[in-house]
């Protein structure tokens, strides 16, 4: 589990607090209070805009401005401005301007949905990652995988919450579904809620309440529902998912930081259709601990689990000790990331020599 930033009672009664100020936010922007410049949160980017929550002129309330990241852009996607972000906020200029990026905590990352050696940041400075999984939709836990393995890289805390578990009136397939998701999630808190019954929420909001969560899964999970009963308000567009599919519309299409009741933050985020990993070896060596302690017993070093004799990992699966999809998932998963490490260890060697060439053409000119 991540370990939360410690808080003192001055940072606890600052007017920032319910949007997660502690004393490392504090520290972190120490030196850009003398330039006159503000701390903020950003609760939305949209379209090239973003709104920040920010101290108000009084000092002692907040409130929120549509602000500019343009001084901050950068041509790497990984360091564009995002919800949960921390700023440096200039509310002198017009419109305001965010003109430093506070040191980012954590970030959840996932590749460009177009396969580039690029990453996509959804949300930062999380402690907690909630993966919202539908009753509604048959379950994938290759899916289910990914996400974990993201929020395992990113240092945050996976949580798996089935939503619409009103939809299942059996008690034993609810129980079923919830031990085939503990398989494949070990040490991941796993919850039943639902939010027609409110069954459940209880138990999620108070595990929510110390920290920023964000709320993760495919279109049609419930999660702008759940969002909306977690906040009190219906602060997120919902629409009724295909019957034939079970699969939502993009209802969301922006990132927003909420302010849960009962403490803590909740970034809301579109739905994913496509979940690929991002330079995740950690997030998966944790995720598949389990293959990789086995692995540890091989009589080859560099088994493939394939075919090699005295496999402890083939010897696991041929004794129901592990199962053949579980096996199946940590090939597929780490050959994608290793190939993605590949494509992203390229990229940088390039943007190297391309800065090298660069350099030492104005060397050439001054010369």
């Amino acid at each position: 589990m991540t370990e939360l930033a410690a808080s003192h009672p001055l940072a606890d009664s600052h007017p920032l607090a319910e949007y997660g100020w502690n004393d490392r936010v504090e520290a972190d922007f120490a030196p850009y209070a003398p330039k006159g410049l503000l701390p903020g949160r950003v609760v939305r980017v949209d379209r090239g805009r973003c709104e920040v929550v920010t101290l108000a002129a009084d000092g002692s309330s907040v409130l929120t401005l549509d602000a500019d990241p343009a001084p901050v852009a950068s041509r790497d996607p990984m360091w564009a401005v995002c919800a949960g972000d921390w700023v440096a906020l200039d509310p002198e200029a017009d419109p305001a301007a965010v003109r430093v990026l506070l040191p980012r905590r954590t970030a959840f990352v996932r590749s460009t949905s177009s396969k580039r050696s690029e990453g996509q940041v959804l949300a930062t400075n999380i402690d907690y990652a909630v993966i919202a999984i539908s009753l509604a939709v048959e379950l994938e836990l290759e899916r289910v995988e990914r996400f974990l393995a993201l929020a395992w890289e990113c240092g945050a805390q996976p949580m798996v919450v089935m939503t619409k578990s009103d939809l299942i009136h059996e008690p034993e397939t609810l129980r079923f579904l919830s031990e085939d998701i503990r398989d494949a999630a070990p040490d991941v808190p796993v919850l039943a809620v639902s939010a027609r019954t409110g069954a459940g929420l209880d138990e999620l909001a108070a595990r929510l309440s110390d920290g920023t969560s964000v709320l993760l899964g495919q279109s049609g999970a419930g999660k702008s529902t759940l969002a909306n009963v977690l906040v009190g308000q219906d602060l997120q567009e919902v629409k009724a998912a295909r019957d034939s599919d079970g699969k939502g519309r993009h209802t969301t299409t922006r990132r927003d930081l909420l302010v849960l009741p009962g403490g803590g933050t909740l970034i809301d985020t579109p739905g994913l259709r496509g979940v690929g990993l991002w330079d995740a070896a950690h997030g998966l060596s944790l995720l598949f601990s389990d293959v990789e302690d086995l692995a540890d017993s091989c009589r080859f070093h560099d088994c493939s689990h394939t075919a090699e004799p005295r496999c402890a990992v083939l010897a696991a699966v041929a004794d129901g000790e592990l199962s053949q999809r579980r096996l199946e998932s940590y090939r597929k998963l780490t050959n994608e990331n290793e190939w993605i490490a590949e494509r992203i260890d390229a990229r940088q060697r390039e943007e190297v020599r391309r800065n090298w060439k660069r350099g030492a053409k104005r060397g050439a000119v001054r010369d």
